[in-house]
Order: C-alpha cells, then sequence, then structure tokens
C-alpha cells in the first residue's frame, strides 16, 4: 500500500517524510499555523525555568484553551464529556488498536499525510474492511466534538519545543526500542543482513527509551535511531498523564534502518 497521501500540514513531500534518507537525515517539522496560532502560550513557555515547570504551564494553557475537565487528567468522573488529548493517551495506552488510538492515527494521517499500516490487522488497501473500521473509529463524533486534532497539534509543537529546550537539546536522533513478537504491525521492507532490516513503522507508534522495558511487550527488539523531529510525545513530557510509567516515547512512522534482535 502507498505510504500516504500526496499532501499534508507540515510543508514537505509525504514521500520523503515517509523515507529512511529522511529519518537519518531529518529536518524540524512544524504544524502550519499551531505556534502562529498561540503565541501566547510559547512566550509563556520560554520564561520557564525546567521541563516541570513548563509542562504545568501547557497543562494550565491548555485546560482554559479547550474548557478541559481537570479531572480528566486521571480520574474517570463524567460531567458533560468534552474530548480531550489526555483521554486519547489513556486509550492509546490501554490499546493502540482502539478508537482512540484510531483518532490518533487519523491525525498523524491528517497532518503529516502517513496512512497507518496497522489497526487491529494489518492494512494492506485503501477501502478493504480494516480500512473501514479505521475510518469509522477514527471519525467518531464521540471524539470529535472539542477540536482534537487541534489539542494534538498543540501537544506536538510543545513536545518539539520541549525536546529542543530541555529534553534533547542539539541532538538529531534518539536511540528507542520497541518489542514485537511479530512484524504484521510494522514491515520489513529489506533486510540488509541478518539484524540489520528498513522497516516500515506504523504511522504512529510506541517506542520506549529503555530496553528492558520494550522486552516486557516481545521476545525481537527493534532498535532504531529516531529523529527527535518525529517525536509526537515522550514521558516526562506532562507532570501527569496515562503513559507515565512506561518511558513511552510516541514515534511518527515512515521507513527506518533499524537492528533487529532477540532478548
Amino acid at each position: 500500500m502507498h505510504n500516504g497521501h500526496s499532501t499534508n500540514l507540515v510543508g514537505l513531500p509525504t514521500d520523503l517524510l515517509a523515507s529512511a534518507a529522511f529519518n537519518e537525515h531529518p529536518v524540524p517539522l512544524h504544524i502550519s499555523g499551531a505556534r502562529e496560532m498561540n503565541k501566547n502560550l510559547f512566550e509563556m513557555l520560554s520564561q520557564s525555568q525546567d521541563l516541570a515547570d513548563a509542562g504545568e504551564a501547557f497543562t494550565c494553557y491548555m485546560m482554559a484553551m479547550f474548557g478541559l475537565d481537570p479531572e480528566q487528567q486521571e480520574k474517570g468522573r463524567t460531567r458533560r464529556y468534552r474530548s480531550s488529548f489526555l483521554r486519547l493517551l489513556k486509550g492509546w495506552g490501554y490499546d493502540s488498536n482502539g478508537p482512540e488510538g484510531a483518532v490518533m492515527k487519523g491525525w498523524v494521517e491528517s497532518r503529516f499525510g502517513l496512512v497507518p499500516t496497522f489497526h487491529k490487522e494489518k492494512i494492506d488497501r485503501i477501502f478493504g474492511p480494516v480500512w473501514t473500521t479505521y475510518v469509522e473509529e477514527k471519525m467518531s463524533s464521540r471524539f470529535h466534538n472539542n477540536s482534537i486534532y487541534t489539542q494534538l497539534d498543540m501537544l506536538f509543537e510543545f513536545c518539539q519545543w520541549a525536546l529542543g529546550r530541555y529534553a534533547a537539546t542539539g541532538k538529531a536522533h534518539l536511540t528507542l526500542y520497541r518489542g514485537t513478537n511479530s512484524f504484521d504491525e510494522h514491515q520489513i521492507v529489506v533486510r540488509e543482513d541478518r539484524r540489520n532490516v528498513v522497516i516500515r513503522i506504523n504511522n504512529l507508534a510506541s517506542f520506549s527509551s529503555d530496553r528492558d522495558v520494550a522486552g516486557c511487550f516481545g521476545d525481537t527488539i527493534v532498535t532504531a535511531r529516531v529523529p527527535v523531529a518525529k517525536i509526537a510525545f515522550f514521558n516526562t513530557l506532562l507532570p501527569i498523564h496515562p503513559l507515565k510509567g512506561e518511558g513511552e516515547y510516541l514515534v511518527i512512522g515512515g521507513d527506518y534502518r533499524a537492528s533487529a534482535a532477540y532478548f
């Protein structure tokens, strides 16, 4: 199946963005208009003392901007429901192939042009039954009542700002790990030798900075140099969030040169 759409909101050809060449020699990525429309947020962030301070400021800004109930940060008590990026992160943590995962993959498709390669099952063709299930879930009105893609735009831009300012200053790549028991979700495109491969990572995927943690999710460990520009979230970004315990990074997909070895 083709990697993605011809258009996106980051100003680069999608085929380039999806390529192993980009992932080896990345350039910064920004979603059109996201920072420009939230200048006050980034002016406020520039005055932060550390990442924790910045995370608190970002959380307060999002609560005010989108009218989010602070209880949605962790607690499940229901009032008038407003779709929240925190709810999506929580759903992703339970099951990346659930409805919340579909919305997040749909955001990547919309903003970066990259289509998912897997959702519950391998997606091998557009308009097939697996694709139809993905589209139905990503478009659910349950999650689209509060500018949810805009919330995710801001989360990505804050993540990129925080990586540059505090968490990965001066770095173009981070070495991250993913455990797997099969390559249905992340397909091997080229096998260069017994260990080194070019692997097509799903358009959004979880990695870990801890190889031992990755080993809990599969017997084969995929090790990749992930461009900082393709990190959409990391585990210390916010003071409170549902993915805190797993050292998790959410990574924008494409073709990655990687090594695969038994844990």
